[in-house]
């Protein structure tokens, strides 16, 4: 039985932080593989140390005074190696990396140095041997990730070691330079260790009790979600729902390694865990998310059913402008396709002129849309659960703009306007999951 066991920013803040962690990788002798993000925040006035170094380097880059950002940064490590009494001599690769900055230092690499550092006072606290992420996480040169040396880099440095810390959120290209992951990428580095070795287990510990079931700024105190399974999590996690990085479950869903999410400061609870195949019935909802600012491009036209590959020419000039489609609700002479507004902001006018040049249609734009995720593995096949949708958000005289449902059931998307998505979610909360 094997481990991997990841640890988020929050709870590796300050020394404090670090004692839990330790406390918790010692609790359980399969936690063998130890992944950590870089410092976090200590308390809701402080800035992350990945937040610090990409503001250090654009201080650099633009020839601006880095100094205090700098000293920000190196103190918040040698006060944990302090406090800790650690014998890494950080100040040693504090004073080298110093020396490096000038405006031409790789963004990648000197980002990448938060989660370096953390990961080799973290090693030293623990006495587990430190494996740098670079000489495991193998990218091709054109950014995607080399699973097959990766394994094999990776299940060769377990079998010489043992026991190890690696730090996450990034990787090398073949010629050893730095790649880093999208931003909470850690999540995804401990999914892939898990992957390559083929665990029991990936434990992914953060500072709250596992997956809300609703957002907890809108609603107080949502319950905690005590199984999901890795197509809930998905259509969660991109509707709004970050506690886990999205790309995290690819990884270990195809090996059906479950994933257990988990409070640092309170490692009795349960947390979520995230598997392929749940067996829990009780909960017809599983969890809400939803977000704003979508717009919809409604297209009309006579007789338009008729005309074969009218929705194919539409979509091809959405794919000219590299814009996802989220929605696309019909009628029989009417659709309408709904996109997230950042991704039209600067074109929206040029899309409706080539929409209406195109197809001959009539084309109006609806700029006030939100959407809202319903989630659960138990609601298909129940019946009446659209019609408790509708009466509750009618009670609320919250007005539906679309509807949407996937053929497995497995979630409904909800159209309204921005001004109604919180009273839409309270009241979606109160009825369906409270």
């Amino acid at each position: 039985m094997l481990v991997v066991t990841k640890f988020g920013g929050s709870s590796l803040s300050c020394a404090t932080q670090f004692a839990k962690v330790k406390k918790i990788v010692e609790a359980d002798a399969k936690r063998k593989i130890v992944v950590v993000s870089a410092l976090g925040k200590r308390d809701t006035s402080d800035t992350k140390i990945t937040d610090l170094l990409y503001i250090l380097h654009a201080h650099l880059k633009y020839g601006v005074p880095y100094e205090d950002i700098w000293e920000m940064i190196s103190s918040r490590f040698l006060k944990i190696k302090s406090e800790l009494n650690l014998s890494y001599d950080i100040k040693s690769d504090l004073n080298s990396l110093e020396k490096e900055l000038n405006k031409s230092i790789p963004e990648d690499y000197l980002v990448s140095r938060g989660e370096y550092l953390t990961a080799k006072l973290m090693s030293d606290y623990l006495g587990y041997t430190f494996v740098d992420a670079k000489d495991l996480i193998s990218f091709h040169y054109d950014g995607k990730i080399d699973y097959a040396l990766t394994e094999k880099k990776v299940r060769l440095a377990f079998s010489e070691y043992g026991i190890m810390v690696v730090p996450g959120f990034y990787g090398a290209y073949p010629n050893g330079s730095v790649k880093l992951l999208s931003r909470g990428g850690s999540d995804v580095t401990g999914s892939i260790l898990a992957k390559c070795l083929n665990v029991s287990l990936y434990e992914n510990w953060t500072d709250v009790p596992g997956i809300l079931a609703a957002d907890p700024r809108i609603i107080e105190n949502p319950k905690a979600i005590k199984e999901i399974t890795y197509e809930e999590l998905r259509e969660l996690s991109y509707m709004g729902a970050n506690v886990l990085h999205e790309e995290t479950v690819f990884p270990v869903q195809s090996l059906n390694i479950p994933i257990n999410l988990k409070n640092t400061n309170d490692p009795e609870h349960p947390g979520t865990l995230i598997k392929n195949v749940c067996d829990d019935k009780v909960d017809l909802v599983t969890g809400l998310a939803g977000k704003k600012s979508f717009v919809s491009f409604n297209i009309s036209k006579n007789h338009m059913s008729n005309e074969v590959g009218f929705l194919r020419k539409a979509l091809t000039i959405f794919e000219k402008y590299q814009v996802s489609v989220e929605h696309i609700p019909s009628g029989i002479d009417t659709f309408s396709v709904v996109v997230p507004y950042s991704e039209i902001e600067k074109s929206q006018y040029e899309i409706i002129t080539e929409l209406k040049n195109t197809l001959e249609a009539e084309v109006s734009l609806d700029d006030d849309i939100a959407l809202l995720a319903i989630v659960g593995r138990n609601m298909a096949g129940k019946k009446g659960l659209c019609g408790l949708i509708f009466q509750t958000l009618g009670e609320e005289k919250v007005n539906v703009k679309l509807l949407a449902q996937g053929p497995s059931e497995l979630n409904i998307i909800i159209g309204v306007s921005q001004k109604d998505y919180e009273i839409a979610l309270k009241s979606l909360y109160q009825k369906l999951l409270a």
